[in-house]
């Protein structure tokens, strides 16, 4: 519970200083954490003592919390609308890769070898890096025209005719830019519904992300199942999590641009608060029922797939939607100016979020017992579906704010 409590904290230290660095400009940053985090990795195979396993433990745990907040934000801005749901899926999808590779390999390597193994993927990285372009928004907002121009048509294709959407990504920055300039300062600009909307859409959704029981299932999934199964195997339970996780994500990128960010996320806050409630229910009737009454006659073990049942469909709900909907929207509805700040600020509550409810998750199960946490959950997942309804807004086919042409129209009527 201590190392998955560092763990979270690492992270949310992470997304402060990546959303900081992130003004630099996306791809310079990648290039900048890349190598550091091969050398994090190949320290951590190198490690002699506990102390030295936790510094190097601290940096990755930092610097892999940069990268992924930052090519989230690198793939929404490249993007046009009719992809930009799919290739969002795509960075959960071989997150979940990567995690059954290490699985894999850990059958057969130990932790010091399977460290040196893994430090191979930064490095990759790197020199992926060195082959695309910073994004076009990014390079115009630091009044570097040219290299936006260039940068725009490589990733639109050779043939394609830029000058109507780079004028469009020009024109709405410096509007944007003149729109701020207007204001009476900078606490006022943090206080416009421009900025206050989109913290709390994201902080939303990302306080429901953490408190459904998805960090519970993740970390704990081997012991729970140890509670709720009677004679299958527990890590046949979690590999079997694990594979679905990954199918539901290959499921949501074909979906999501075509079905729409809502009611994605409306499915997922239905069948997450079923799945939760029916984990709920049979781990109560395992610890009032079943200890309490003579099942002699039950064969032992038939009913272990009503817990794994319960646990793979909520899986589906939450890789289907909350999990990578909730980090696609930051890209979003952030305005460029803020994007870096807003990533930051949404990111670190994640993780916030996530330490307090692993810090916690073990106090409540010993006060209301297992079932009465998953109950918990469950009834957090309602309110995030009645969340969802009220106050997410539907982002499907619609242009990031500096590639909407409408935009500056919008800032004259928020003045």
């Amino acid at each position: 519970m201590d190392a998955t409590r560092k763990w979270i904290l690492r992270a949310l230290i992470g997304g402060i200083l990546g959303g900081m660095a992130m003004r630099l400009g996306r791809r310079r940053v990648l290039l900048f954490t890349a190598l550091p985090y091969t050398v994090a990795w190949l320290a951590t195979g190198l490690s002699t003592s506990v102390n030295m396993l936790s510094i190097t433990s601290f940096c990755g745990g930092m610097l892999i919390c940069c990268i992924t907040m930052i090519t989230q934000v690198y793939v929404t801005e490249i993007a046009v609308p009719e992809i930009r749901g799919c290739l969002s899926s795509v960075l959960k999808i071989l997150s979940q890769i990567g995690i059954l590779i290490s699985f894999s390999l850990g059958a057969s390597l130990n932790w010091h070898q399977l460290a040196l193994v893994v430090a191979a993927a930064p490095v990759l990285l790197f020199f992926a890096l060195l082959f695309i372009p910073e994004t076009p928004s990014s390079l115009l907002l630091r009044d570097k025209d040219e290299e936006a121009a260039s940068a725009l048509q490589w990733l639109r294709g050779p043939d394609a005719d830029i000058r109507q959407e780079l004028a469009t990504i020009r024109t709405n920055i410096l509007a944007s830019k003149h729109y701020n300039d207007g204001k009476a300062g900078k606490f006022k600009v943090l206080l416009s519904k421009r900025l206050t909307r989109p913290v709390l859409i994201t902080c939303g959704l990302m306080f429901f992300q953490r408190f459904t029981g998805a960090h519970v299932f993740n970390f704990y999934a081997v012991p729970m199942f140890k509670k709720t199964f009677r004679m299958m195997n527990p890590h046949g339970g979690a590999i079997a999590t694990s594979v679905v996780q990954l199918l539901a994500s290959c499921l949501s990128g074909l979906l999501i641009d075509h079905v729409g960010r809502l009611p994605l996320l409306m499915t997922s806050g239905v069948m997450m608060s079923i799945a939760l409630a029916g984990f709920g229910s049979y781990a109560y009737y395992e610890d009032v029922f079943r200890n309490s009454t003579d099942l002699t006659q039950v064969e032992p073990g038939s009913y272990d797939w009503i817990p794994l049942l319960c646990v793979l469909t909520f899986t589906i709900a939450f890789s289907l939607g909350i999990s990578p909907i909730s980090s696609l929207l930051i890209g979003e509805l952030f305005p460029l100016e803020y994007r870096s700040t807003g990533s930051a600020l949404a990111t670190s509550f994640s993780h916030l979020c996530g330490f307090v409810n692993v810090k916690t998750a073990a106090d409540f199960q010993d006060h209301i017992g297992l079932y009465g946490l998953f109950w918990l959950y469950a009834g957090i997942s309602v309110l995030c579906l009645l969340f969802v309804v009220l106050f997410v807004p539907e982002t499907k086919g619609r242009e990031i704010d500096e590639m909407d042409p409408k935009y500056v129209e919008s800032l004259c009527i928020n003045r």
